[in-house]
């Protein structure tokens, strides 16, 4: 019955998932397209400054650079955005699977408890079955001593007497305490609190960070902020420079 419970809770909890993970996958594709139009749009402007540079003004040189770099721009932002599309994907699937191993502990952890609870039942009762019977044997001994035979026990009782528990019988269960897993050795590590990836995250716009990637609670970010970001180690490096 409990399985049955916690199973459909677990079912209710994903029914969206594919959907959310279908759009999340749609949205992800949809950037790639819109990445690969940049780039061929940034290859022709770049071919066309590269034509016409000897004979273009200053200032049209310069706004035509600038167009250039507006769609290298454009291009960083869609890459931005797949990034933090795939880090939600990634929470999203990762949440599930926390939520079905702590649901899997404490499902071992009650069956231990019942079966913990059978056992001392079950104790409790052949004691006071056996008070019983030897209570029996005395009052039908009073009555008359000479039917011995009414008085043991068949083999088929001993036996039975004699047989261990169910309970005592099957072995203890040890639930596995898969909530204080420990992370994978293995998975990089980000961001100021040197943990690893999860939420949303921001990348330092300084190529030479050593960090690169930051949880945005950890940098006072609620949202993406427009434009160039630099987190604040690189922020105070660049003062002391």
């Amino acid at each position: 019955m409990a399985t049955a419970i916690y199973l459909e809770h677990y079912l209710d909890s994903i029914e969206n998932l594919p959907c959310e993970l279908q759009r999340n996958f749609t949205l992800m594709r949809d950037l790639d397209n819109r990445t690969e139009e940049k780039k061929v749009e940034i290859d022709k402007l770049a071919e066309e400054y590269i034509a016409t540079v000897k004979n273009l003004a200053s200032e049209q040189r310069v706004e035509h650079l600038q167009k250039i770099q507006n769609a290298y721009s454009k291009c960083k932002e869609f890459s931005d955005d797949k990034v933090q599309l795939a880090m939600q994907t990634y929470e999203m699937v990762d949440k599930h699977i926390r939520r079905l191993d702590a649901d899997l502990a404490r499902f071992e952890n009650e069956l231990k408890e019942k079966l913990e609870l059978s056992g001392y039942e079950s104790a409790e009762a052949r004691g006071v079955k056996k008070g019983e019977t030897r209570g029996l044997r005395e009052k039908r001994g009073s009555r008359g001593r000479g039917r011995k035979g009414s008085d043991e026990e068949s083999p088929k009782k001993k036996k039975m007497k004699n047989s261990p528990d169910l309970s005592d019988a099957l072995l203890p269960m040890q639930p596995s305490d898969v909530l204080d897993m420990p992370v994978d050795p293995n998975e990089p590590t980000y961001c100021l609190c040197h943990q690893v990836s999860y939420g949303e995250m921001i990348g330092c716009d300084n190529p030479d960070c050593p960090i690169e990637w930051f949880h945005f609670a950890c940098v006072d970010l609620a949202t993406k902020p427009k434009g160039k970001w630099f987190c604040p180690r690189c922020t105070q490096d660049k003062k002391k420079k």
